[in-house]
């Protein structure tokens, strides 16, 4: 009796947040992307709007981020988090929280890419001492264009150059990303990145030179939510952890301020 109760409820579930509501996925998103998985985009808050996520990653991470459109295609937000916070034992909370400040200098149209700059101190992962890094750099200063297409519902496609600054580990080159997200429907996305790492492959860096492959999915549950299940590291990029890929959860919400 309690497993067809429990079924009827689930159902309930699934049928009401398939009939209301809309976060960033699917060909009826209501928001766009500020970023894939670690790539940002040229996605932007609008004006007058605010963002929280929260996003859990392995080591017991978590990071939560805040995000307020502040004018038209000008975006502010702050970030903290920590590892060992999912779990027991000492929390190992991160030294600094994180900015974030995105500009939109040139809006999609039919011939051009969205293209936005800004600056975004939050690494993701452990946080070492030596050398003072972030398991995942920091993206630091960075452009990235966007580009929409329609194809079977909608195909975006992401480009981005970004010079980190955690560069105690001998390695200061500028970096690359490229990503794509494939719709799935009215309220489901695929996404996937390729992050080159060029900027963590030379002297005391932490990746083995392969790049961080990461994929994932987002889905849009109900008005301004977004619950993502993300597969990361998927080329086993680590020098210090050979498990491969790494499992994470984003969650989001949106909100008028007015």
């Amino acid at each position: 009796m309690r497993q067809t109760i429990s079924k009827i409820i689930l159902l309930m579930f699934f049928a009401f947040t398939l009939s209301f509501g809309q976060g960033t996925a699917g060909t009826s998103a209501k928001f766009e992307y500020r970023s894939l998985i670690d790539m940002s985009s040229a996605g932007i808050l609008e004006r007058g709007y605010s963002a929280v996520s929260l996003e859990m990653l392995p080591y017991g991470t978590v990071i939560t981020r805040m995000e307020v459109g502040v004018f038209e295609n000008f975006s502010f937000g702050i970030s903290y988090g920590g590892t060992n916070i999912i779990g027991s034992g000492k929390v190992d909370w991160y030294n600094l929280p994180g900015v974030n400040i995105r500009f939109r200098i040139i809006d999609e149209n039919e011939s051009l890419p969205g293209i936005l700059i800004g600056f975004d101190s939050q690494g993701k992962g452990i946080q070492f001492e030596d050398p003072e890094r972030f398991e995942i750099k920091s993206p630091g200063l960075f452009a990235a264009a966007s580009k929409n297409f329609e194809f079977l519902g909608y195909l975006s496609v992401h480009g981005l150059i970004n010079y980190s600054l955690e560069n105690n580990d001998l390695d200061k080159d500028f970096n690359l990303g490229i990503g794509v997200e494939k719709t799935i429907g009215s309220k489901v996305s695929l996404i996937a990145e390729y992050d080159f790492a060029i900027n963590d492959n030379t002297g005391n860096s932490l990746g083995s030179g392969n790049g961080y492959l990461n994929m994932g999915l987002r889905w849009s549950v109900v008005d301004g939510f977004t619950l993502g299940f993300d597969l990361r590291n998927l080329l086993d990029n680590k020098k210090f952890n050979s498990s491969k890929a790494d499992r994470g959860i984003f969650v989001e919400y949106i909100k008028s301020l007015f």
